[in-house]
């Protein structure tokens, strides 16, 4: 089975592409080169069949290998505390942002689980692992920015205290988002906080380059960069 997707992998290999992929993900050397409709497309093959299985047994060695593991995750049917066993048995194999957030997108079936998944990134929220932070808080900007959740995602994104590159870069995406779906609650946070500058003015940087916020707004975001 699993040599069976591994040669599928392989076959799928586009030299150009690797090139492509290799300079978005600067942090890693082991891209072989997979479009990602072609990983899903096998992550929904494994789903169907013994996916428990491929999960135990298969390699973590190329970018790709862990990838498709956690499209896996994202397309398997079956009760949400073995899921969740799986996730934490992945999650440490995480060393990229494509791969996060890649994985975080899959996992819809958060959207009717808000509760017990909330409670589930909680260590993770207060890790000390970029990556692990990174997950966290890719999955609150994915799945929580609602009014019942607005406040306790705020209040998440301003306890994070972690010198990563990816984790500022991650929490910066997330309170963008926050301002274009809640812009009052979210400005109202924006004036009191306790950011690092970097991260805060990544935050404005990322409002001002959004579609949906109009041409004033955009220029009264500006003026609130710290020097």
């Amino acid at each position: 089975m699993e040599n069976n997707y591994r040669q599928q992998i392989f076959e799928l290999i586009d030299e150009d592409y690797q090139k492509f992929a290799s300079k978005l993900i600067p942090t890693i050397d082991n891209v072989l080169g997979v479009r990602l409709p072609a990983l899903r497309k096998i992550a929904k093959e494994i789903a169907k069949s013994d996916w428990r299985t491929y999960l135990e047994t298969t390699e973590s060695e190329y970018f790709e290998d862990v990838m498709l593991q956690g499209m896996v995750l994202g397309y398997v049917k079956a009760d949400i505390e073995e899921i969740l066993s799986y996730i934490t048995a992945f999650v440490p194999k995480i060393d990229n942002w494509s791969v996060c957030d890649s994985f975080c997108i899959g996992l819809k079936f958060t959207k009717v689980n808000q509760e017990r998944v909330w409670e589930y990134l909680q260590p993770y929220l207060s890790s000390e692992k970029e990556y692990e932070i990174r997950f966290g808080v890719v999955m609150l900007l994915n799945y929580y920015i609602d009014d019942a959740y607005i406040d306790k995602v705020l209040q998440s994104l301003d306890r994070i205290k972690h010198e990563g590159y990816y984790v500022k870069m991650a929490v910066a995406w997330a309170i963008s988002i926050c301002y274009v779906k809640l812009p009052e609650l979210t400005m109202s946070y924006l004036n009191k906080n306790t950011l690092d500058d970097f991260t805060y003015n990544k935050a404005l940087q990322k409002i001002t380059e959004s579609y949906r916020v109009d041409k004033e707004t955009k220029e009264q975001i500006r003026s609130m960069k710290r020097k």
